[in-house]
């Protein structure tokens, strides 16, 4: 498969000329080229976005089983350690 980037370029890129007429010499023709264009474009974006999401998704489902473990335990450990550290600050004096 061809780079889905490099196709986006050449997509706009061809469609350079046509803009030019359609917004500088209102010509019809070549805004329903530039339409047709667009439309193009944004079912070429909207595919490259589901192939990078199921890539993105397909990673996840390989990624080892102890790493979910690991973020587990170290939340628990802050949570022990920042009741001790209160318990050793001095109390407040009180006014009279």
């Amino acid at each position: 498969m061809a780079n889905p980037f490099n196709k986006l370029k050449d997509l706009v890129t061809s469609l350079e000329d046509d803009f030019e007429k359609s917004y500088d010499k209102h010509n019809a023709a070549a805004g329903t080229r530039v339409r047709k264009g667009m439309q193009e474009l944004k079912n070429m974006a909207q595919e490259i976005r589901l192939t990078v999401q199921n890539q993105k998704n397909s990673s996840k489902d390989s990624a080892p089983a102890a790493a979910p473990a690991a973020k587990k335990a170290a939340p628990a450990a802050a949570k022990k350690a920042a009741p001790a550290a209160a318990k050793k600050a001095a109390p407040a004096a009180k006014k009279k």
